[in-house]
C-alpha cells in the first residue's frame, strides 16, 4: 500500500515566513515623514529618528506626530533592521474636531512594523469620558515581548461636542 505524500516538517515554518513577509510588504502605512535627524553616520545609510504624522482616520481635526529611530546601513535600506523600540508621540487638535461614527472605548489606531516580522509600533486611542479627551498611547511589542518603553499624550475635545462612544 501506498502512503499518501506528505509535506515534510520543515516546509511549514518557511511557508509561514513567506506569508508573514508577503502580510508585512503589503500592510499600508498611513505615516508622512515629515522630517528627520541623522544620529549616527554609516557609508551605507545613516541611522536617523524620524517624525511622522498620522491623522486619526476616525476623529478629524486630529494629528499626532511620532518620532521613533530608524537603523540605516545595508539592513536598513533593505527593511530588514530592527528599530529601535523608542518612540515618542504628540497629538494635537489641527482642525476643527469632527468625529466619523461612535468610537470605542480604547481603539488600536495605527501601527506599523519596526522589524521584518517581530516587532511594532502601536498607537492606541482611548476615550476619557469623564473629561471629553482623546488620550493617546504609543508603544512598540514583539511577538515573544513587549516593551515597557511608551509615551502618552491628549487631546481635550471642546465640552460642546461630546465624544460618541459605541
Amino acid at each position: 500500500m501506498a502512503r499518501p505524500s506528505r509535506r515534510p516538517m520543515a516546509a511549514w515554518p518557511v511557508a509561514s515566513l513567506l506569508a508573514a513577509l508577503a502580510l508585512a510588504w503589503t500592510t499600508p502605512v498611513h505615516a508622512e515623514e515629515i522630517g528627520s535627524v541623522n544620529t549616527h553616520f554609516r557609508v551605507t545609510g545613516s541611522d536617523r529618528v524620524v517624525v511622522e504624522a498620522y491623522d486619526d482616520p476616525e476623529v478629524d481635526g486630529v494629528t499626532c506626530y511620532v518620532s521613533r529611530a530608524r537603523t540605516g546601513g545595508i539592513k536598513g535600506s533593505l527593511g530588514m533592521a530592527e528599530d529601535p523600540a523608542e518612540a515618542s508621540i504628540a497629538c494635537r487638535q489641527v482642525g476643527k474636531i469632527g468625529f466619523k461614527g461612535p468610537l470605542r472605548q480604547q481603539d488600536n489606531v495605527f501601527s506599523e512594523r519596526m522589524s521584518i516580522l517581530f516587532k511594532a509600533l502601536h498607537v492606541v486611542r482611548v476615550v476619557d469620558r469623564k473629561r471629553n479627551t482623546l488620550v493617546y498611547l504609543t508603544y512598540s511589542d514583539r511577538i515573544v515581548s513587549g516593551s515597557p518603553q511608551n509615551s502618552v499624550t491628549a487631546v481635550p475635545v471642546d465640552a460642546a461636542t461630546p465624544i460618541p462612544l459605541r
